[in-house]
């Protein structure tokens, strides 16, 4: 089998009404992703979606086209797509980081061996290790009125897990969180994550006063670049600290765990650069003796179900524990495909056919794609 073509295609998915969200990296009211066909000679078509972000990998829609249509493609056609390691190796070698451009081209080859094998991608990865996967739903960056609602919605559709968004403005973080607290009750399992939004002194000053709301975990509120931060805030809370963009990939977990300072990495295909990438952090982290997280970057469906067999497949990501945000779809107006996956409100379930599972709507992209 050899891949014959690679298709790059730009598609503009508004949120729903209602569902935008606010973090410190900006608002997301319009996702502006790519989704990837790997087409080959024998007539199997892979699927992959890039989710990219401007504001929090880098990476732009029409940068992702680019690096797929002049640079990757050429040098991957003809290549045989069952190859994975292979062609991950080749794609490094000619394109530095843009690990969402990566991802996409990566999962539509595990969708194509899937598909090629007449299994799906979890039982390539080994298998299942749980029947579905807890998740929770997201609440932005809003005042404490608009936070509450949100949640009031989320709780009556059956939601039993929450994460706020904070790393803004401290008094409005704490406002925000505590009313969502009030709102949810004792017993719901919330979690915050701050997007990189605080300095390490305002986490420090910060983290103490959320101690009265139960938190599960406290999600990257510091920047990036000093790994030996997270020792700073250790000392001033017992609440779980979670690596989200503090670990791209295997080696920054590795080095993360060093320090002994968070307890949780956030992983996925997209931010680690494939769902092979996933594995090897999962399993750094593993090594450190940490647990990891299915976190997200709010996918469409594609990108979606290749979390979903992810996280379906691998002890090391503790749903059970840390639920996941396996939860794009059901903010946007359309997952693009023709099938909806299962998600929520309390769990996940992962598609059973082979490779991801899942069979593109191709009217609603042509209805959604922006180069023509």
């Amino acid at each position: 089998m050899k891949i014959a073509a690679i298709e790059a295609i730009p598609v503009c998915v508004p949120l729903k009404a209602g569902l935008t969200t606010r973090t410190a990296h900006g608002e997301h009211a319009v996702s502006t992703y790519v989704i990837v066909k790997v087409h080959t000679d024998e007539g199997i078509t892979g699927l992959g979606e890039a989710t990219v972000s401007a504001l929090w990998s880098g990476e732009t829609a029409g940068g992702c086209v680019a690096a797929i249509r002049d640079l990757l493609a050429p040098a991957l056609t003809g290549l045989d797509p069952r190859q994975i390691t292979a062609i991950r190796a080749r794609m490094d070698f000619l394109l530095k980081l843009n690990p969402f451009a990566k991802s996409a081209i990566e999962m539509a080859l595990w969708d194509i061996l899937g598909k090629a094998v007449g299994r799906p991608i979890y039982q390539l990865l080994g298998g299942k290790v749980r029947e579905e996967v807890p998740i929770k739903m997201m609440i932005g960056a809003f005042d404490a009125p608009a936070a509450t609602k949100l949640a009031e919605l989320f709780l009556s559709w059956g939601v039993d897990k929450l994460k706020v968004k904070v790393g803004l403005d401290p008094k409005g973080d704490i406002e925000r969180v505590k009313a969502v607290r009030r709102a949810a009750g004792p017993d719901i399992p919330i979690g915050v994550d701050g997007n990189c939004g605080w300095t390490v002194a305002t986490a420090r000053r910060t983290i103490p006063l959320l101690d009265t709301c139960n938190l599960l975990f406290i999600e990257q509120p510091i920047p990036v670049d000093d790994p030996q931060a997270w020792c700073e805030l250790r000392r001033v809370t017992t609440t779980p600290l979670m690596a989200d963009e503090s670990a791209f990939h295997a080696r920054q977990a590795w080095q993360v765990a060093t320090y002994r300072a968070v307890d949780i990495i956030s992983v996925y295909p997209g931010k680690n650069g494939g769902i092979s990438a996933t594995v090897e952090a999962v399993h750094a982290a593993k090594a450190a003796g940490l647990t990891c997280c299915m976190g997200s970057n709010l996918e469409l469906g594609i990108a979606t179900a290749a979390m979903l067999h992810t996280a379906i497949a691998l002890p090391g990501i503790r749903s059970e524990e840390w639920p996941a945000d396996i939860i794009g779809p059901l903010y946007h107006e359309t997952c693009l495909l023709k099938e909806p996956l299962t998600l929520g409100p309390k769990a996940a379930r992962v598609p059973e056919g082979p490779g991801l599972g899942v069979e593109l709507d191709e009217k609603e992209l042509n209805r959604r794609r922006i180069d023509k």
